[in-house]
């Protein structure tokens, strides 16, 4: 059963898709230029069912404190908006986007060649939304 990672995000919202026996999430690709969440809603179900994903887990930005902030407010309401499409289970993800960044700059160290700063976040975007949907993939077993 495949299922679409989704961390969402302002400016760039990373997408990362399961295999179908839901043992392995593999970033995707990076949103960016929507102008609504109706719009990114409308990608995010549009790409799930071009990869026959039956379900999407939706990135909530938790404080660490466990409180809500307005992200999550934001985050619900994309939820909403996807949910007469596909069921939407959201997941907390805490540390997503500095671990891909702790990844993603490991994974550099000692190459030569510069890539655009926009195609790095880019990266990291589609690698944090990984990180979620394996967490959850993990976490779903137990």
């Amino acid at each position: 059963m495949r299922l679409l990672g989704v961390d969402y995000g302002e400016v760039r919202t990373g997408i990362a898709i399961c295999d179908p026996s839901g043992f392995l999430a593999t970033g995707l690709m990076t949103l960016t230029n929507f102008r609504s969440l109706e719009e990114l809603a409308e990608h995010i179900v549009a790409i799930a069912k071009e990869n026959k994903a039956v379900g999407v887990i939706l990135g909530l930005p938790l404080n660490m404190d466990d409180s809500e902030g307005e992200k999550c407010v934001i985050v619900r309401q994309l939820a909403t908006i996807i949910e007469p499409s596909l069921p939407v289970t959201l997941w907390d993800e805490r540390c997503t986007t500095l671990a891909a960044q702790e990844i993603f700059r490991e994974s550099q160290s000692g190459r030569t060649g510069k890539k655009s700063k926009k195609k790095q976040k880019q990266n990291i975007d589609a690698l944090a939304a990984q990180i979620l949907l394996q967490d959850y993939l993990d976490n779903r077993s137990k």
